[in-house]
């Protein structure tokens, strides 16, 4: 499939058009994931964008972003397809209650019919392709289930024994996120192309506060990213903020009135920011000697 997608800057004007703004590298790696037709596996911390750059490139290319979480204990079957058994019981009393003369084996065989096909994520990219495959927290998934996505982010198809063969007559464009709670496999790696996504800058993270919540003030951007950017820096939360932490805070912020961060709005609002308790106390602290004159 031929996306337009005709260089790295055109990949970072896009992305940014959706409000995602996505650095030389980060563009180039996605252009190049494009190109080759390669998935893309995005690895870092949570709230780093992972998730939004899949989000912002179905959105700039006007595909359907089709998303499998996965958890522990997913199998083949959650991503790939089920059957509608409450249907195919419908349809078995419907053939009795016409008096059908089928026998067992053709009654048997047209239970398994594509209309009650129940299709999972991996199975729904394949046929509906071209589109945007987002496997989200990979990391969480176990080995067995890595060796399932690796057959078919190498052979783009499926198999169903009571329908055949399912192929994408054009691959979909894969973005796979791990939050690297466990070490993938090198095998799935290698079949991908990588990037690590690190927390941005404080001048870049006030250009997405910007570009995201264009309703936050320039100077309250600054003032809640510098402060984020300092809690960053701490080695003793349990989950610094990330960017999405950012852009709720601000906005939340601007939802009452802030013009200029103080303690005690600051204070009020943590739970914007932090998810954690003992997180909230440590940072009720820290900002005391942040914003206190």
């Amino acid at each position: 499939m031929d996306t337009g997608l005709s260089s790295a800057a055109d990949v970072a004007a896009r992305l940014g058009a959706t409000g995602y703004l996505a650095d030389e590298e980060l563009a180039t790696i996605v252009f190049l994931a494009d190109r080759m037709q390669r998935p893309l596996l995005l690895e870092g911390e949570p709230g780093t964008g992972k998730t939004a750059l899949a989000e912002a490139l179905a959105a700039t290319l006007d595909l359907p972003l089709i998303r499998l979480q996965c958890y522990e204990g997913i199998d083949a079957t959650q991503a790939l397809y089920d059957w509608d058994f409450p249907r195919q019981i419908l349809h078995l009393r419907a053939l009795e209650a016409a008096g059908a003369e089928s026998s067992a084996e053709e009654a048997e065989k047209s239970l398994y019919d594509e209309r009650f096909l129940l299709a999972r994520p991996v199975l729904a990219a394949l046929q509906q392709s071209p589109a945007v495959l987002l496997i989200d927290e990979v990391d969480r998934a176990d080995d067995e289930f890595e060796a399932f996505l690796l057959e078919v982010l190498s052979t783009w198809q499926v198999t169903i024994p009571e329908l055949g063969t399912v192929s994408a007559p054009t691959p979909p464009i894969v973005v796979l996120t791990s939050n690297r709670t466990r070490e993938l496999h090198d095998a799935l790696k290698r079949r991908c192309l990588y990037h690590w996504i690190d927390h941005p800058g404080l001048e870049r993270e006030v250009e997405i506060v910007r570009s995201r919540a264009p309703e936050v003030s320039e100077t309250l951007a600054r003032q809640v990213v510098n402060v984020v950017q300092q809690l960053r820096d701490r080695d003793d939360l349990l989950k610094p903020p990330g960017v999405a932490e950012t852009l709720d805070w601000a906005r939340a912020l601007h939802h009452l009135g802030t013009t200029d961060l103080d303690l005690a709005t600051a204070a009020a609002t943590l739970g914007a920011l932090v998810k954690y308790r003992e997180d909230a106390d440590r940072v009720r602290q820290a900002l005391d000697r942040m914003l206190t004159p």
